[in-house]
């Protein structure tokens, strides 16, 4: 910023002495022409040189420059063009980065004489006066020209100090209002941690508590007891197992909660997708019977990791309810890749639903959302098939016995089109 300043001082300079040089040509008779040069000259280098300092002196380049152009106006009711921006420069930047009280004070002694000048001076030069040489205009057009030019600094010169003034409050604001933003964004994630801390802890005392008590009342259960059935043996050690992964899956939720990054890295395993159904519907023959099975239709396709592993939970809680509310029924798991989407049918020949939406669906729907999709839910087959065509969705989850269409023919329609 300084070259510019400098070079800006340079260039003033020089258009101060060219202006001095044609006004005097242009307005001043010939014998006192060359006194009016050179006291004009003067004046412009001592009212323009002082901004070359205004970076490093800022207070007394003003105050410099504010002297010799107030005297400048009041003797020759009038400023260069290379001062005046000169001392406007040195306004705004004083305003702007140095004192506002003085920049204001500074600005004021332009204000009064323009208004002394306005109040107290009619003809500069008399109109009447016979100078030995007339000057190449008309004097009434000096009067003007010299009007103006003492009442411009008196206008420009407060505008400039409070341009300087306006524009760095408006910069304080600004910082003000980001800090004050950052120490709200700040307080809030504390008390997300907090709260998170909080949670965590209380799920450590409390679940992950009674989980771990599973485990060890599960394997003294199967230790303890001689002459236990093997098969009962076999459930007891299924039961610790499974407790043993949810308290690792637990373990590995704290960890997240607590932004843990070394607790999270030496827990976390990698997150199921559809690659890992097969081991899921083994597991649940294990636990609730033999009668299930997995059908994969259609060229499987890789999908988001996201929708993958939202397919699995919803596959892993529709067998749970399943298990709960038609126990010993057969359950079939289809997954159908069509070039439009996985189609996820998941059916057993139980009895039918209650009517009162669970848990089980909310979750199933909460994890469609997560997934980034946008759940869609249909009373009865047609409906499927209807916003099917409108959703294009990732995944559709339908009952085998829906009403007006049922699962069969719905899937039908799907594969084969608008058209079927």
């Amino acid at each position: 910023m300084e070259r510019w300043i400098r070079w800006a001082s340079i260039g003033l300079v020089l258009v101060g002495v060219a202006e001095a040089i044609f006004r005097a040509q242009r307005e001043v008779p010939p014998p006192d022409r060359a006194v009016y040069v050179v006291a004009f000259i003067v004046l412009a280098l001592a009212g323009t040189l002082p901004l070359a300092i205004v970076r490093k002196q800022p207070v007394a380049a003003a105050v410099a420059m504010t002297a010799v152009n107030t005297l400048t106006v009041a003797a020759f009711q009038t400023l260069t063009s290379g001062a005046l921006v000169a001392q406007l420069i040195v306004l705004f930047l004083l305003g702007r980065g140095g004192s506002r009280v003085m920049a204001i004070v500074l600005s004021l002694p332009f204000a009064l004489l323009a208004l002394i000048g306005t109040a107290t001076v009619t003809d500069p030069v008399p109109v009447g006066a016979a100078p030995q040489a007339p000057p190449p205009v008309p004097l009434e057009a000096v009067n003007d020209h010299l009007r103006f030019m003492s009442v411009l600094p008196g206008v420009l010169a407060p505008a400039a100090a409070l341009a300087g003034i306006g524009w760095r409050t408006r910069r304080e604001t600004e910082q003000i209002t980001a800090e004050k933003q950052i120490i709200a964004d700040t307080r809030l994630e504390h008390l997300a941690r907090g709260e998170r801390a909080r949670i965590a802890g209380e799920l450590h005392d409390v679940v992950a508590h009674h989980i771990s008590m599973v485990v060890v009342q599960a394997e003294t259960a199967r230790l303890a007891t001689p002459g236990m059935p093997e098969e009962g043996a076999e459930r007891l050690k299924r039961i610790g197992d499974t407790a043993r992964a949810a308290l690792t899956e637990m373990r590995r939720l704290l960890g997240v909660l607590r932004e843990d990054a070394e607790a999270v890295v030496a827990v976390r395993e990698p997150q199921p997708g559809l690659g890992e159904l097969a081991r899921l519907v083994e597991e649940a023959r294990e636990v609730g019977g033999d009668d299930i099975r997995l059908i994969t239709t259609g060229e499987p396709a890789p999908l988001d990791p996201g929708v993958e592993l939202a397919a699995y939970r919803i596959v892993q809680e529709a067998l749970t309810n399943a298990r709960r509310h038609a126990p010993g029924a057969a359950v079939d798991v289809e997954l159908r890749y069509t070039s439009e989407a996985l189609e996820l049918v998941i059916s057993d020949d139980g009895p039918g639903p209650s009517g009162a939406e669970g848990h089980g669906l909310t979750g199933m729907r909460e994890r469609a959302l997560a997934a980034g999709g946008e759940p869609g839910t249909a009373q009865d087959g047609a409906e499927v098939v209807r916003m099917c065509a409108e959703l294009k969705p990732d995944v559709v989850l339908m009952d085998i016995r829906m009403p007006v269409m049922d699962g069969i023919e719905a899937t039908r329609r799907l594969e084969g089109g608008p058209g079927s």
